[in-house]
C-alpha cells in the first residue's frame, strides 16, 4: 500500500520545482506532472519525489489531522508490544499474574 501525504508548497523555483513541508518535513519537488498552476499555501500529493496533484486545503488538514491520529496510536501501540517491555537480560518476561488477579 502505498500512502501520499498532503504537503504545503512553501515556494516555487523557475524550474517548476517546489519546496514543500510533510508533516515538518521540507523536501523538494517536481510539479511537472501536474497541469494546473501551483503556487505558495497550496496542498498537493506526492510520490517519489513527484507532485501528483493539487487538492483542496480543508480536504489537506483533515487528512493531516487523520495521519497524525494515525502515528499516535501506532506509537502507543508499538510502546505497549515493544521487544525491550517483552525481554530483558535474563530472557524473555512471561506474564505473571498479579495478587488481585488471582
Amino acid at each position: 500500500m502505498c500512502l501520499a501525504i498532503p504537503s504545503k508548497v512553501l515556494k516555487v523555483d523557475e524550474n517548476n520545482m517546489a519546496e514543500v513541508d510533510t508533516l515538518g518535513v521540507k523536501r523538494t519537488v517536481s510539479l511537472d506532472l501536474i497541469q494546473e498552476e501551483v503556487k505558495p499555501g497550496d496542498y498537493v500529493l506526492i510520490h517519489v519525489g513527484y507532485a501528483m496533484s493539487k487538492i483542496d486545503e480543508k480536504f489537506a488538514l483533515e487528512s493531516i489531522e487523520v495521519y497524525k491520529q494515525l502515528a499516535e496510536a501506532a506509537a502507543m501501540e508499538e510502546d505497549a508490544i515493544s521487544p525491550e517491555k517483552l525481554v530483558n537480560e535474563d530472557g524473555p518476561l512471561l506474564y505473571k499474574p498479579k495478587a488481585e488477579d488471582e
